[in-house]
């Protein structure tokens, strides 16, 4: 096998042409395999396997440097720059990331995994480079999908200025993680389809080629030119309006012509975008026909393209998804935002059902966020449903936009806590910490499936601004016999020991509640009675609750799967220290520190967040005495 001899680039460099054509089918059939056992993003690996190893062939990496956008299609990156020994441990703890990671390899040039961030990115390194006068190519791969991200704008209209060399690869594949939304969209749709120009070209071409002595000068001499015939034939040339040069489209899986138009592209004295027309999911047939549910996989059956492992109970999506619709079919005011993300977020179901009130925005979560509140401004009920690292990129406009008019809002924040294996970029830590701090804000968190049913009927007809966070996977279906109505401020006493002897009482909000739950009973089987509460409200937190606690045990312990700065515990602790001085306060949460990828399980050990490893924190802190 060819990529059996591939350590680095200069093993791609080696290769013949009909060689490349085959390591690209092996690194393929490589991707499918591996991800098969260990998941990871496998359609947009796939769409890029030509155009990384031309990047290889027209580069000299790790000198020049190339910046993946979101970084989710650096597979073959990595394999080529000799990390292909590594899979087998894929986004598993302690192995290979997902994403690209300076700390990994000197391959890596810029850690990424958010989306629109690559020009900028790339923009700065090329800015150093020239003030300290070095001399190397930078490369800014991005995705069609990552233009309807406004920072992407933010950049190109910057970049525009640079005066010496900066490439701009735009990988279009018609996809971001689901079908393209917007104006970006139908734009370069109209290049990919607009043959005109092209056809013009390549007829013009022959025909001076026939010229003897003078042709291929006169060929020469037009190429030199960038504007006349493009902008005749391609309204609009949006790119080229900015001041940025552009070359395309190319076939993205022809390896000779993306390595030919790149070495034309590192000979500018400006920035230059390279439009690169891909198939996200290419060489494997379930991912080309469904290229979403490829986009991010488990392990699944490489004959069949289904997945090895079967739900046995819905997961929160599932739960808000058929929950949302249920309360829209009675309330036509009830819209729903997505930033690009229907399949993730549940929200495809609501769509279907009611594509009017339905508005996917693409990859911007603050334009996402401030037109719900301009919806909510014009009387509608908005639900924005996003994952929780991602609305961190709309923290402004929470703030700004929504909580200073208290507009009614709902935040349906998906993926909070530990997410597992996309590592420090996705893990939902901080949601708890930077919402709180905002005023006019409302944060809620659910046990169980049915408490996320009833918080969402609540938030929907709260008529202030107010947020549903929950957890990735499988719906906790323990505790179904508690199911206090939701009252707005209030948490929920499930057990009270205290007239047993209780001493310790545990205070729990959302995913928490359950691992408080199996605290609770393995300390009952070692004869230590304990209380349980679940705290519902993290803002404003259940101070009557607390305050009964307070008074009935000697030590209170919350526990939130959140980062502990900022957090639920230390509100509630700094409301027991003053209020009562004798309680001690043990908070469980999580560190200081962004969490590496890996399985939620053995990083709820690792981080001290599971049962077995929070009892015996209580243990040698003196509290179970």
């Amino acid at each position: 096998m060819i990529l059996e001899r591939i350590h680095g680039p200069e093993d791609v460099r080696g290769l013949s042409q009909e060689e490349l054509e085959t390591l690209a089918q092996e690194i393929r059939a490589f991707l499918i395999e591996k991800t098969s056992h260990t998941g990871g993003h496998l359609a947009s690996n796939l769409g890029v396997v030509e155009l990384t190893i031309a990047l290889f062939l027209a580069f000299d990496l790790p000198r020049d440097k190339v910046i993946w956008d979101v970084g989710h299609q650096s597979y073959t990156h990595k394999i080529l720059s000799g990390r292909k020994e590594l899979f087998g441990e894929l986004r598993q703890y302690g192995g290979l990331s997902g994403f690209p990671k300076r700390k990994e390899s000197p391959y890596d040039a810029f850690d990424t995994g958010h989306s629109s961030t690559s020009i900028s990115a790339g923009l700065g390194i090329a800015q150093g480079r020239d003030l300290l006068g070095e001399d190397y190519a930078v490369v800014s791969v991005i995705g069609d999908g990552a233009l309807t991200g406004g920072m992407a704008y933010e950049a190109l209209n910057n970049a525009a200025r640079l005066k010496r060399n900066f490439i701009i690869v735009l990988n279009d594949n018609n996809m971001s993680i689901s079908e393209n939304v917007g104006g970006m969209s139908k734009y370069l749709s109209g290049l990919r389809t607009g043959d005109g120009y092209n056809d013009l070209k390549k007829s013009v071409a022959g025909a001076l080629e026939r010229i003897p002595g003078f042709g291929q000068q006169m060929i020469d001499k037009i190429k030199r030119t960038k504007n006349g015939i493009k902008q005749l034939f391609i309204p609009g040339m949006l790119f080229e309006n900015m001041g940025i040069t552009y070359l395309g489209p190319v076939d993205g899986h022809d390896i000779r012509a993306l390595q030919r138009t790149f070495q034309e592209a590192r000979k500018l004295d400006h920035a230059v975008l390279v439009h690169v027309i891909t198939k996200k999911g290419k060489g494997y047939a379930p991912a080309e026909k469904n290229p979403a549910k490829f986009h991010g996989v488990e392990p699944f059956d490489i004959e069949t393209g289904e997945f090895i492992r079967e739900k046995k109970h819905p997961s929160y999506t599932d739960v808000f998804s058929r929950a949302l619709c249920r309360l829209a079919a009675d309330d036509p005011k009830i819209v729903a935002v997505t930033a690009a993300m229907p399949d993730g977020t549940g929200l495809k179901r609501f769509a279907k059902r009611f594509p009017k009130r339905f508005f996917d925005v693409g990859i911007a979560e603050a334009h996402g966020v401030t037109s719900a509140a301009g919806m909510a401004a014009a009387g509608l009920k908005p639900v924005v449903a996003v994952y929780s690292s991602f609305l961190q990129r709309g923290f402004d406009q929470i703030l700004h936009d929504v909580c200073i008019q208290e507009l009614p809002v709902v935040l349906a924040i998906d993926r909070a806590g530990l997410v597992g294996s996309d590592g420090e970029t996705h893990q939902g830590i901080f949601d708890l910490s930077f919402l709180t701090c905002i005023p006019n804000m409302t944060v809620m968190a659910p046990k169980n499936r049915w408490e996320l049913e009833d918080m969402l009927g609540f938030a929907v007809n709260f008529g202030r601004p107010i947020a549903v966070r929950y957890p990735r996977g499988e719906a906790y279906q323990g505790l179904k016999e508690f199911r206090t109505p939701v009252e707005y401020g209030k948490g929920e006493m499930i057990c009270d020991d205290s007239q047993e002897g209780a001493k310790i009482a545990l205070l729990a909000v959302g995913s928490m509640v359950s691992t408080a739950e199996h605290i609770r009973s393995k300390l009952m089987d070692r004869g230590i009675r304990c209380s349980l509460a679940n705290g519902r409200f993290v803002k404003p937190f259940d101070q009557e609750l607390v305050d009964r606690l307070a008074r009935k045990h000697s030590v209170i312990v919350t526990l939130e799967e959140n980062v502990l700065q900022g957090g639920f515990g230390l509100a509630v602790t700094a409301y027991i220290h003053e209020k009562f001085p004798q309680v001690k306060v043990h908070q469980v949460a999580l560190p200081d520190a962004y969490v590496e990828h890996g399985n939620v399980s053995l990083l709820r050990e690792r981080l001290g967040i599971d049962s077995d490893s929070i009892i015996r924190a209580l243990e040698e802190g003196g509290f179970l005495l």
